[in-house]
C-alpha cells in the first residue's frame, strides 16, 4: 500500500483507500494547509484505477474538531478582502468535498472521536458513517456566528430529516453516539478503538463487489432526491445497458448457470 503525507493528511492508497486527517495535536483541526492537502489525497483517490472502497478517519483521539480557530482569527485581519478571500477558499473546499462526494466507490466515515462543525461536515459527506461509542457530534458552527459551510445543509437533512437538522444546526448542541444512530447520523457503532477496523471490514464487503454496477448505482442514488421517477428510470436504464456489458456481468450469469446445470 502506497503512503503518501502532505500537510496533516496522511493518505494509504490501495484497493481501499484510507484518507487520515493527521494533526493529532490540534484534535485535527482543518487549517488551510489541512484543506489543501485534503485535496490532494481525494485527487490521488479519484485517478486510481483501483481503488474500490475509501475511509476516511481521524489520528489521536478526535476525529476532527472542526475548523482552525486561529486560521479565523488570522482572517479577521484581512480586512476588505476578507470577503472575497473567504469565497475564494469556500469555492476551493467545496470542489474538494464535491469531488469526495461523487467518487464512485463506497466511502465511510471511521469517526473514532469527536466530529465538531466542519469534522461532521466531512463525515456527512462519506455514503455511510461508523462511530465509535464515545464520539461526540455537533453542527458547532452557530457558536462562531457562522453557518455550516461543509455540505451539512445539503447532506444532514437527507440523513436526519428537515427538522431534527434545523435543531442540530440551530442550536449547535452536541450529540452523542448512541443519539446519532436512534436519529439516523450514523450507520453503525463500533466499540472505543475498532471504528476504523470495522469501517474497513464494511469496505472490504463493498470492494469485492461489482465496481461497476456500484458506480453507477451510486452515481443515480446522489440525484435520486433532486430526480423525478422518469428522470431516475432513464438514468437506470443507461446504467443498466453499461452493466450488460462488463465482464462481472457476464461471469457471474454463466457462473450461476453452470452451478445449476452441474445439480
Amino acid at each position: 500500500m502506497l503512503e503518501i503525507s502532505s500537510s496533516g493528511i496522511r493518505y494509504e492508497a490501495g484497493t481501499i483507500g484510507v484518507i487520515t486527517l493527521d494533526r493529532p495535536g490540534k484534535r485535527n483541526a482543518i487549517d488551510d494547509a489541512m484543506r489543501a492537502g485534503l485535496r490532494d489525497a481525494i485527487e490521488n483517490a479519484a485517478a486510481s484505477s483501483d481503488l474500490r472502497a475509501l475511509v476516511l478517519t481521524g489520528s489521536g483521539v478526535a476525529f476532527c474538531a472542526g475548523g482552525d480557530v486561529r486560521g479565523m482569527e488570522k482572517r479577521l485581519e484581512e480586512g476588505d478582502r476578507a470577503p472575497e478571500l473567504g469565497w475564494r477558499r469556500q469555492r476551493s473546499l467545496h470542489w474538494t468535498l464535491e469531488l469526495f462526494h461523487d467518487l464512485p466507490v463506497p466511502t465511510i466515515a471511521a469517526v473514532n472521536g469527536a466530529a465538531m462543525g466542519l469534522g461532521l461536515d466531512l463525515a456527512l459527506t462519506c455514503d455511510f458513517i461508523v462511530a465509535a461509542k464515545s464520539a461526540t457530534f455537533a453542527e458547532s458552527f452557530v457558536h462562531r456566528g457562522l453557518v455550516p459551510d461543509g455540505g451539512s445543509m445539503y447532506h444532514l437533512p437527507r440523513r436526519v430529516g428537515l427538522a431534527k437538522a434545523k435543531d442540530l444546526v440551530f442550536s449547535g448542541r452536541r450529540v452523542d453516539a448512541e443519539e446519532a444512530l436512534a436519529i439516523g447520523l450514523v450507520d453503525r457503532l463500533a466499540e472505543d478503538g475498532s471504528a476504523l477496523e470495522d469501517a474497513l471490514a464494511w469496505a472490504a464487503e463493498f470492494a469485492a463487489r461489482p465496481a461497476t454496477a456500484i458506480g453507477v448505482a451510486k452515481e443515480i442514488l446522489n440525484v435520486t432526491f433532486e430526480s423525478g421517477l422518469e428522470e431516475v428510470d432513464r438514468l437506470g436504464a443507461q446504467a443498466q445497458a453499461i452493466c450488460y456489458s462488463t465482464p462481472d456481468h457476464r461471469e457471474s450469469v454463466r457462473a450461476f448457470l453452470a452451478s445449476r446445470r452441474s445439480r
